[in-house]
């Protein structure tokens, strides 16, 4: 990874996903094994499905249903301040306060959805984008990119790590809310 510190930051980023890319390749495995893996869900079919759980209980409003997703250890960058959140009691705060700046129903998906799974962690990035109702009654949107880091527990895949992000214009200082590719 010290080559990393001189090499331009593509280059590191590409080796890193490489390296974790080709530490997913399946092993071979014996006839018992294939059918159990065919019973079980794999890991980015599991972590798809909490992906849709999350998307079913953001437009919801259902509190529980958000944080069911996050391991209580969870570490988060998101669009809004502060700089971090630390723990699942305290990003459950941020979703209480996002609740309470919005009314009327919530539009949200979850687009362009990757997953790589290693064992019992596993990675995926999307773009989700989300439209409500301020409490003003003005319509709010925003494209977010989001990054998730999960860590399988007792049989269950949870959000340890997220950051959520917008692209920013350097030569303005402003955001781009609503992104496009």
């Amino acid at each position: 990874m010290k080559s990393c510190i001189l090499a331009p930051l593509g280059a590191c980023a590409l080796s890193v996903s490489i390296a974790f890319t080709a530490a997913a390749a399946p092993a071979k495995t014996t006839a018992p094994a294939a059918r159990a893996a065919v019973r079980a869900p794999s890991g980015e079919a599991s972590i798809e499905a909490l992906e849709h759980r999350f998307a079913a209980a953001f437009r919801a409003r259902d509190l529980s249903g958000v944080m069911s997703v996050y391991s209580p250890d969870v570490f988060v960058f998101d669009l809004v301040p502060p700089r971090q959140y630390v723990g699942a009691a305290a990003y459950r705060k941020d979703w209480v306060a996002l609740f309470a700046q919005s009314k009327g129903p919530i539009k949200f998906d979850v687009q362009d959805l990757k997953v790589v799974v290693s064992g019992d962690m596993a990675y995926s990035h999307s773009i989700q984008p989300t439209v409500w109702t301020s409490i003003k009654g003005q319509p709010v949107a925003a494209t977010v990119r989001v990054t998730d880091v999960y860590r399988k527990v007792g049989g269950a895949w949870k959000i340890v790590q997220e950051h959520v992000s917008v692209p920013v214009d350097l030569a303005t200082g402003k955001p781009d809310m609503t992104s496009a590719p």
